[in-house]
């Protein structure tokens, strides 16, 4: 699998990291990590599983929607338009070389994007963390 590397592409606010492991199993600790840490996984959306019941063909390729109303809710009072990108995603992709990466919006991005204070990304801003530990 790829080695460990983060890259953040310049004006899209779509960070991306290097998983150690495959796809399912990037999937299955991610989701693991994310409902240890009392958050709730919402759905996880199985492109590639989807392209093959339509009889096309994708790489691996699943999104994990995620949140918490404590943390969401007081951003989408403040600017409605933040729902936009709420709950929170995260893609698990598979590149043409066969290596798995994480692929999700940086918190700076939604917080200028929608205009909303520091104070309010705080209960947010673990994401980063939460990405970086399923990569492991």
């Amino acid at each position: 699998m790829a080695t460990a590397s983060i890259a953040q592409s310049a004006g899209t606010g779509i960070v991306t990291v290097a998983s150690a492991h495959s796809g399912a199993a990037t999937i299955d600790k991610l989701q693991a990590l994310l409902r240890e840490r009392g958050l709730t996984v919402f759905t996880c959306i199985d492109f590639s599983g989807d392209a093959g019941r339509a009889g096309l063909e994708l790489r691996f390729s699943q999104l994990v929607i995620f949140g918490n109303p404590k943390a969401g809710t007081p951003l989408m009072q403040r600017t409605p338009t933040a729902a936009l990108d709420l709950p929170l995603k995260v893609l698990v992709w598979e590149d043409a070389n066969g290596h798995t990466w994480l692929s999700f919006n940086s918190i700076e991005y939604l917080r200028q994007r929608h205009g909303l204070p520091d104070d309010l990304m705080t209960p947010v801003s673990g994401v980063a963390a939460l990405v970086d530990a399923a990569a492991r």
